[in-house]
């Protein structure tokens, strides 16, 4: 006799949601409509965006937002004040759900308000309250919110995440790293990119180097533009394509800084014909590594995951990161990509070279990157991962 899975009422919360466009927002879109497939009731908890309902669903998924999950107006508001109409949402929104799992999302910094508050209601309702760790912090609020929450377990997206919050001093048997995974189907090296070389003809007959990663300073933005510079003395035709966004969660609003610094450079480099800075809608990145040679992330921090890896390997392209964080667990120097030394702008120049010159190098990496993504990363193995730690604490 084949006993029957339980259908869970699963709550997430985080911060953003697309059309907010972040490496945590992707991975929610990816496996909460995957957690509905699955047969389950997934419930999100987020902030607001321009353009969307305040109750939404997004492929079976029902989306509540509210600004008092919008880190972006929170910033410009100040957190103070918040207790009373913070409590009576969660209240709202966990007794209409009724959970069986409670999963947030980087809910270990930003505010002590938000994470207080959902402890205190989880407890409450005696629900098991996860948190998925997708970066870490060195400050005070980072400690206390990661070692004075109760939470009932921790997944890091990375190995590097969990070393970073074992280190200070969480039991590493409340831990768990569950990678993220990808759709395979979405991001795969037969789609047609017709439509991006019609919206952009620059870009036909050219060499294009990828950076997919949010423009700034800390995603290595400006160690591309420079290898760039280096780059196109051998490949003059090279195009490097800079991903921007109109919607992410800027909490210090930084970002438009980074990018008034980026196109200074780009014009003092004279790299005007070289450089493409565009926002880009969510449904256009498959197509964007669907017309790329080579991809780079050449993160200057200590890279928590970085899931453009994993968009680069299901597109069959090889991807060039820097040994930073949870990357080098996912690109294989010389297997699937290259892994340089941060901030090391002549080292990526050098490999963008080597793979534009070696079109069997670029193949053999971005055919191995595929059948990785396939084996490893897809969005079913991630979705399935992540359910088996609910069916554990639940146990």
């Amino acid at each position: 006799m084949v006993r029957k899975r339980r259908k869970l009422n699963i709550v997430h919360l985080h911060w953003g949601f697309p059309p907010i466009i972040g490496g945590v927002e992707t991975h929610l879109a990816i496996m909460l409509p995957t957690m509905v497939e699955m047969g389950h009731n997934v419930f999100l908890l987020t902030g607001t965006a321009e353009g969307t309902k305040v109750k939404d669903n997004y492929k079976g998924v029902k989306v509540l937002r509210t600004p008092l999950m919008d880190l972006n107006w929170l910033y410009r508001r100040g957190l103070e004040g918040l207790e009373e109409e913070l409590s009576e949402l969660y209240k709202r929104f966990f007794d209409s759900t009724k959970p069986d799992i409670i999963h947030a999302h980087n809910m270990h910094y930003f505010s002590k308000i938000h994470a207080r508050l959902l402890e205190r209601e989880a407890h409450r309702k005696k629900i098991p309250l996860i948190l998925t760790a997708h970066n870490v912090w060195d400050d005070i609020l980072f400690l206390d919110l990661t070692l004075n929450i109760s939470w009932d377990h921790i997944i890091a997206v990375s190995h590097f995440i969990k070393r970073e919050i074992i280190g200070i001093g969480y039991d590493d048997r409340k831990i768990t790293v569950v990678h993220h995974g990808i759709d395979t189907d979405r991001f795969n090296p037969k789609l047609d990119a017709a439509k991006i070389f019609k919206k952009y003809p620059q870009l036909k007959r050219r060499k294009i180097v990828l950076h997919p990663a949010r423009i700034g300073l800390a995603k290595g933005a400006d160690v591309s533009i420079k290898a760039i510079r280096l780059v196109r003395e051998k490949f003059p035709d090279v195009m490097l394509i800079m991903c921007g966004s109109k919607y992410i969660i800027d909490w210090g609003e930084t970002q438009q800084k980074d990018i008034a610094y980026f196109v200074n450079l780009i014009k003092w480099f004279k790299l005007e014909n070289n450089v493409l800075i565009d926002a880009f809608k969510l449904d256009e990145m498959p197509q964007l590594y669907a017309v790329a040679h080579v991809c780079v992330y050449p993160s200057s921090v200590g890279e928590p995951f970085g899931l453009t890896m994993l968009e680069a390997m299901a597109s069959a392209k090889p991807m060039i990161v820097t040994d930073s964080g949870g990357m080098p667990e996912i690109i294989k120097d010389g297997i699937n990509g290259f892994v340089i030394p941060i901030k090391d702008f002549e080292a990526l120049s050098a490999r963008i070279i080597l793979l534009l010159t070696d079109h069997r190098l670029r193949n053999r990496l971005g055919y191995t990157g595929r059948q990785m993504a396939l084996q490893s990363y897809t969005r079913q193995v991630v979705t399935q991962n992540t359910l088996n730690i609910y069916k554990e604490l639940l146990s």
